[in-house]
């Protein structure tokens, strides 16, 4: 099984990935080892001194001016994991526990933040183990970190507390480490703040989110250049030199991919009973400028969960000189910003997407295609409850692109008075990349069945490909009406798992 070493200048999205949703282990390198143990030197030095040091010997946040007495910190460690563990609603997603707890773990193992390696350790074992502890939809701000889903994880890390085992069923947090010969954490000075105060969970699941939307990025090309095809429309849009002299990189990377699916087409510049049409509606003609926007889009988000990813983020932080400062590198707004935007980008997307759809259904735009695609118009109501639910989906994307991160509610009795929001700017563009994948889906099973409504004509071979790998999956072509759920539900799968791409890409090579 492919291993992942954690050092001390973080860590990529590849690794990320590799441990959310791949399963890889974890180890910590012997440099990390050793800055761990140098940076909890520090902190034990300071914790022997009279004077009080936030996280260290104080309570926190606006209990922050008690000084904690020595017999009691360790008590106060695990008072804040406890009492911080209050998250509600529905669990989170297991890719999203692990992206969270293996960021975490990245940030302790850059040695600013004074946990011991033994914490660390103990933090790769649970990961290695399988075991996900349960987190909770509701209880973070954004801001001192993802606070609630992170105790959850640092309950585990206590034996206390539900986790999931490797088998998927939920048990105590206890029995599940003991199975697998791990010791329960006993936290001491700063280790429980340190375990709690990070980004890592918005982080985690923009970093899914930004991977998930590079496919479906060229999805959407795919889609948008079998729509041109199936209406008729011309190429000639697509030229090079027409993009080049709006140098949006975004934009000439989609119009090639659209280009280098409709290569070979006899469809397109074709007109309906030789009419010619001086241009395509908007939603065809604009494409790669929509599609493109939002791929520029994700090359800022991804630089910015780059430098995240090489950041620690703690509060307070321990510094090579022995100083341990307070500081706000835990504020959300940086990644909470990029998950807006993102959403943003995705609702346009999918509107543009939902509109070529609807030309597709109306006899009178879609140019010689019979109404709804129906095979006896009338008798048959053919793709026109399909269009209903991609409009429901993209009603709801445009929701959803409702900014979080220009929201704040202050807490902790206004000390955290300013709060980023990132984790619910998170959680809903997560909600909108599934979306995307259904409108993007259904754009495919349109595009597909007029494509194959348009007899005397050849479609580019990579449409040919398209279609025969669709059809092959389970979502059947033109007919008389039939139950279309399980043919949406195979087109979504087909989007969702990457195959329609891989289906171009045997002809086209790879995509942009």
């Amino acid at each position: 099984m492919h291993t992942v070493v954690v050092g001390t200048s973080g860590v990529t999205a590849s690794d990320v990935l590799a441990v959310a949703r791949g399963g890889a282990r974890v180890d910590l390198s012997a440099e990390a080892v050793a800055a761990l143990a140098a940076s909890r030197e520090i902190v034990d030095a300071l914790a022997a001194k009279p004077e009080p040091v936030y996280g260290v010997s104080t309570g926190f946040g606006a209990l922050a001016t008690r000084h904690i007495s020595p017999e009691l910190r360790t008590q106060l460690q695990r008072n804040i994991v406890r009492s911080h563990a209050a998250g509600m609603g529905p669990r989170v997603e297991r890719e999203v526990v692990r992206a969270l707890m293996f960021l975490r773990l990245k940030t302790v193992c850059s040695g600013h933040t004074g946990v011991r390696p033994e914490v660390a350790r103990t933090m790769a074992d649970v990961l290695n183990a399988g075991i996900t502890p349960v987190v909770h939809e509701y209880g973070s701000l954004g801001c001192s970190g993802d606070l609630a889903p992170l105790s959850h994880c640092a309950l585990a890390l206590m034996g206390e507390g539900e986790a999931e085992g490797p088998d998927g069923v939920v048990r105590p947090a206890g029995e599940l480490l003991a199975e697998h010969g791990i010791r329960p954490v006993v936290l001491r000075e700063k280790e429980g703040l340190a375990l709690l105060n990070g980004t890592d969970g918005m982080l985690g699941m923009l970093v899914m989110a930004l991977a998930d939307l590079d496919i479906l990025y060229k999805s959407a090309d795919v889609t948008a250049a079998l729509s041109l095809e199936a209406l008729l429309g011309t190429d000639r849009v697509l030229a090079p030199e027409l993009h080049a002299i709006r140098p949006h990189p975004g934009q000439a990377a989609s119009a090639a991919n659209m280009l280098a699916v409709l290569k070979g087409s006899g469809l397109t510049g074709h007109h309906q009973d030789d009419a010619p049409r001086v241009q395509d509606a908007y939603s065809v003609r604009c494409a790669p400028q929509v599609a493109g926007a939002g791929r520029d889009t994700l090359a800022h988000a991804r630089l910015v969960a780059e430098r995240e990813l090489a950041s620690s983020v703690d509060n307070p932080v321990v510094l090579p000189d022995g100083r341990v400062e307070s500081n706000g590198n835990f504020h959300g707004a940086p990644v909470a910003y990029v998950l807006d935007f993102l959403a943003i980008a995705v609702a346009d997307l999918a509107s543009i997407a939902e509109r070529r759809t609807d030309r597709l259904l109306d006899k009178n735009r879609s140019h010689g295609l019979p109404p709804f695609l129906a095979d006896d118009a009338g008798v048959d109501s053919g793709l026109m409850i399909a269009q209903y639910t991609q409009a429901a989906l993209v009603s709801e994307l445009k929701r959803l692109a409702v900014p979080a991160s220009a929201d704040s509610i202050p807490s902790s009795a206004m000390q955290e008075d300013h709060v980023s929001m990132g984790w619910s700017a998170a959680r809903k563009l997560r909600t909108a990349v599934d979306n995307l994948t259904r409108v993007v889906a259904v754009e495919l099973y349109t595009a597909t069945r007029a494509v194959e409504l348009r007899e005397g004509l050849t479609p580019a071979p990579a449409t040919r490909a398209v279609v025969e790998a669709l059809r092959a999956a389970g979502a059947a072509g033109p007919g008389p009406d039939r139950h279309l759920a399980p043919d949406l539900a195979a087109a979504d799968a087909f989007v969702r798992d990457g195959r329609l791409v891989a289906a171009v890409e045997t002809v086209t090579g790879p995509l942009n």
